[in-house]
């Protein structure tokens, strides 16, 4: 199947627009999320993506379902048999012979959003009204026809399903292996080596005092000076946009110690928001990059300390405190080595599958669209 294939398909056809309300009966359920049972034997259409378990059912049809509130012009179900429904979701169940309930499906999937936004202010929809779902116009093309897009749209939606499941199970499996690696390498013996804390080994740095729309006023693409924040916020600024003593040069540890607590490897030129600090090291019996990993693998305990606090955060005194393992420098470099090779293995594995998947979606997304673009005169 190829663009001008579905253009060939589509040549000529004969549209006639008419309202939902014109080819469909519209309303909602009347079940509670208490009518849920998990050993029922129907399924129950709530507001979500998820579908849920009840005994007993409402409705015995073919039907669209989707939200009346919450995840509106996201969520969209086809169901064609026995169901219950949320007294908050919709069903769409079509009355006309010549609308196949699958063709409806997959037009409101495309377009139904784009129309919601349209009546809504902000670029959010937080709840529909029946009538604003009555006045959504969709188009009757033959009924052949509409079977015709039917079929192409089953068959690609079941391919991009069977890709995507591939790929995840694939991405979750690398991902094991190198958690499972990195564990072993960094597992020791209390009385095999020598243990120090992080603060008699390492040299512990300052930040500099700054704020978050601050760093976004004075962001440079190209600078070269990098100012860490909390979570993946960061600004690239010139030297002169902050005081040179702020700045560091060593290969360091960026404690982010609020919100969510976590270490970072950074060998250029740097800075960070003053409530965070950073490690380097000037002992030649340490390699910072292994004192890095282990810290790394160490993450959840910071944060279990963290989550103690009502906003999560850390003190100089957890990092200072922390005991490593300090192997021979040998060691520490074979390790680090090893780390770096399996930590490139896995980035890779985390950009290369996850961005294959979104291509998929998006190619699976282009043929829909093509193939549910009709013009409206």
């Amino acid at each position: 199947m190829d663009a001008n294939t579905i253009k060939s398909l589509l040549k000529g056809v004969d549209v006639k627009w008419m309202y939902l309300k014109n080819v469909s009966e519209i309303g909602t359920g009347s079940s509670n999320r208490q009518d849920e049972n998990e050993n029922g034997i129907y399924p129950f259409y709530v507001r979500s993506k998820n579908v849920l378990r009840a005994t007993n059912y409402e409705f015995d049809e073919k039907a669209i379902i989707i939200p009346g509130e919450g995840g509106i012009g996201e969520i969209f179900h086809y169901i064609d048999g026995k169901y219950a429904l949320h007294q908050r979701a919709y069903r769409i169940s079509p009355i006309l012979k010549e609308l196949n309930t699958k063709f409806l499906f997959y037009y409101m999937s495309e377009a139904f959003k784009k129309y919601i936004l349209s009546k809504s202010v902000g670029a959010t929809s937080v709840s529909i009204r029946k009538p604003m779902l009555e006045k959504f116009s969709i188009p009757l093309i033959p009924l052949d026809i509409q079977n015709k897009i039917v079929n192409i749209l089953d068959t690609f939606t079941a391919l991009t399903t069977e890709l995507t499941t591939e790929l995840t199970t694939e991405l979750n499996t690398r991902l094991k292996q190198y958690n499972y690696y990195r564990d072993k390498l960094l597992s020791f013996a209390e009385d095999e080596i020598e243990h120090k804390k992080l603060g008699e080994i390492l040299v512990r740095t300052k930040g500099t005092k700054i704020t978050a729309n601050e760093m976004k006023k004075i962001h440079k693409d190209k600078a070269e000076v990098k100012i860490f924040a909390g979570g993946k916020t960061f600004a690239f600024v010139d030297y002169e946009d902050i005081p040179l003593k702020n700045i560091n040069k060593e290969p360091s540890i960026i404690v982010k110690s609020r919100g969510i607590i976590e270490f970072e490897f950074y060998d250029k030129p740097f800075s960070h928001k003053n409530e965070m600090w950073s490690y380097h090291s000037k002992n030649k019996n340490i390699n910072i990059k292994y004192i890095y990993y282990y810290l790394k693998n160490k993450e959840k305990f910071f944060q279990q300390i963290g989550s103690k606090m009502q906003m999560p955060q850390i003190s100089i005194s957890d990092t200072d405190g922390f005991v490593i393992p300090i192997p021979p420098l040998s060691k520490q470099k074979q390790i680090v080595e090893i780390l770096d090779k399996f930590d490139t293995l896995a980035n890779s594995i985390a950009e290369g599958l996850p961005r294959e998947i979104e291509l998929r979606q998006k190619q699976y997304e282009y043929y829909r669209n093509l193939l549910l673009d009709f013009p409206k005169s």
